[in-house]
Parts: C-alpha cells; sequence; structure tokens
C-alpha cells in the first residue's frame, strides 16, 4: 500500500492530467497553420494539382503581366513567388491581351489595345461580352485584403479600393457564365460557338475561393493527349468538393501550368506524351505580403 502523501501526489497528478484533457474535449486548440500546402488529386482522365493559400497567411496573390511571352518559371524567378499559375488570354501571334491585367491599381494590359481582337469582325457580335468577362479582384478594405471574382464592370465594394485584377473566365461556380462572357453562343438551339470547348476535356486552370476564404490554385493536367483532362463542368464539381464557392476559369490548355516552390508543372501533353511549355502574357504570384518585387523589367525577361 502506497504511504500516504505519494497516494495524494498521484491523485493531484492524475486530477491534473484528467483536466487537461477534459479541457481539450471542450475547448480544442485552433490551428495556428497557416501554411501554404500543396496537394494532387488524381483522377482517371487527369491528375489535379491544387495549391492552398489559407485566409489569413502572411502571403497575397499578385498578378503580373509582360510585354512580350515569357516562360512560368521565368516569371517566377523574376518575383522570388514561392508559387504561380498561368493567367489570362493573349493572342500568340501579336503577344498582345486579352484579358484585362490590373496591378497595384496600375493597368498593365488592357485588350482594348489589341486591334486584331478589336478589329476582328468574327468577334464583334460577341466583343461587348469579351471586354466584361470575369476577373480576380483583390480590394484594400482598410487593413484588410479581401479577395473576390467579378465582371470587369462590376461596382467596388463600398469602403474598398481595387488592388488587383486578372482577367480570365468564364466564372464556373457558383453559376458557369460561358454564354454570358462571350465564350460560347447559340443560334435555333445550336452552338455557334464556342471558343474555349467548354464541355471538352482538356488541361485546365482556376482560381477557387472556398466557404473559410481560402484561396485555391488549380490546374488540371492531361493523362495522355486524347480526351484526357476535364470539362468545365467536371472541374466545377470537383471543385465543389472541396468547398469551394466561387471560381474563375484560367487560359487552359498549351497555357495550363502552375509552380510550387521551384517545381513547374505542365497541364498539356503533345502527341507523344512530352509537356507543353508555352510561354505566356500573364500568371498570378503568391508572394509574401509586403514584397516589393521589381516589375518594372518584366517585358525584359
Amino acid at each position: 500500500m502506497l504511504p500516504k502523501k505519494y497516494f495524494n501526489t498521484f491523485s493531484f497528478n492524475l486530477g491534473l492530467i484528467l483536466f487537461f484533457i477534459l479541457h481539450l474535449l471542450i475547448f480544442p486548440a485552433k490551428s495556428s497553420s497557416k501554411a501554404i500546402s500543396y496537394q494532387t488529386y488524381p483522377q482517371p482522365n487527369s491528375i489535379i494539382h491544387v495549391i492552398t493559400i489559407p485566409h489569413g497567411s502572411n502571403y497575397e496573390i499578385v498578378p503580373t503581366a509582360t510585354s512580350e511571352l515569357t516562360t512560368l518559371k521565368k516569371f517566377i524567378l523574376q518575383s522570388n513567388a514561392i508559387a504561380g499559375i498561368n493567367g489570362g488570354f493573349f493572342d500568340p501571334k501579336n503577344q498582345e491581351t486579352t484579358s484585362y491585367i490590373l496591378q497595384q491599381g496600375k493597368v498593365l494590359a488592357d485588350p482594348r489595345n489589341n486591334i486584331r481582337l478589336i478589329e476582328n469582325l468574327k468577334v464583334q457580335p460577341y466583343l461587348g461580352k469579351i471586354l466584361n468577362r470575369s476577373e480576380f479582384r483583390s480590394y484594400r478594405c482598410g487593413k484588410d485584403i479581401n479577395y473576390d471574382i467579378a465582371l470587369h464592370s462590376d461596382p467596388i465594394p463600398l469602403g474598398c479600393q481595387l488592388q488587383n485584377a486578372l482577367g480570365a473566365g468564364p466564372k464556373i461556380l457558383p453559376l458557369e457564365t460561358s454564354v454570358q462572357e462571350g465564350f460560347v453562343a447559340y443560334k435555333d438551339g445550336k452552338v455557334v460557338r464556342n471558343a474555349i470547348g467548354t464541355t471538352s476535356r482538356n488541361a485546365r486552370s482556376a482560381i477557387a475561393i472556398t466557404k473559410n476564404q481560402d484561396i485555391l490554385l488549380v490546374m488540371v493536367a492531361q493523362r495522355s493527349h486524347k480526351d484526357s483532362g476535364m470539362s468545365l463542368s467536371e472541374l466545377a464539381n470537383f471543385l465543389s468538393s472541396l468547398g469551394v464557392v466561387r471560381a474563375m476559369n484560367l487560359d487552359g490548355g498549351s497555357s495550363s501550368a502552375i509552380s510550387y516552390q521551384g517545381q513547374i508543372i505542365y497541364g498539356r501533353l503533345d502527341r507523344d506524351g512530352n509537356d507543353v511549355k508555352r510561354s505566356l502574357k500573364s500568371v498570378l504570384l503568391v508572394t509574401k505580403k509586403h514584397n516589393k518585387f521589381d516589375l518594372s523589367n518584366q517585358g525584359q525577361l
């Protein structure tokens, strides 16, 4: 039999342990992790790469563009970004943008200056919609930075300033807006325009916002050259399963590429199964907040 003093000490320690266990059960510790994470999700016809930037982390998502097309790798090296993804649409023939890009209040790219777009007779019926597509925005609202997906013409929230914006589209969550944004058109019930093959499987890129305000960079990589990747509706369904409430399609196909911690993953495969490495006009970069990287030489990369 234990002496009384040892018994009392044992009882006290046991009681203390039980108290802490009970405290943790009633008041579970909140996760303080705000680290960026990277995951892959193998699918029958694709491999989905997802980078998560938690709400309240020490990172921000910043768009940038270059006067001459360049690779995602060079964008990353120039900015010292931890992650990045390809951005808006462009014309590979004249290297001009077809998407709006705004950074720190400065216009980096304006599709209205793209003569091949503005004077293209085939797109004239849809030009108003093309110039008012969805864009991923960041607002400065007091001390906070808030992200949203909105049409180019949508008003800025009261008390906020629009800092950054990268246009692409269409919006795919909560609803797909391919027709509203001029990607798809019908005549007499038949499809007469489908600019990005919304219903076909292909390499895809997207930016998404979850119900917890986390930001996801998403890239769908092909498993083979033919009938591989995802349609926009398949991508929307997958994103919904991750808790996404708002999402926007980015330039896809041969442009699809994502980067994390120096590694570049490409989305499109050629007929021989090799990665298609396309130069880009714009990207979204994940950098530490207040990282004043120099964008003045982007066109000289």
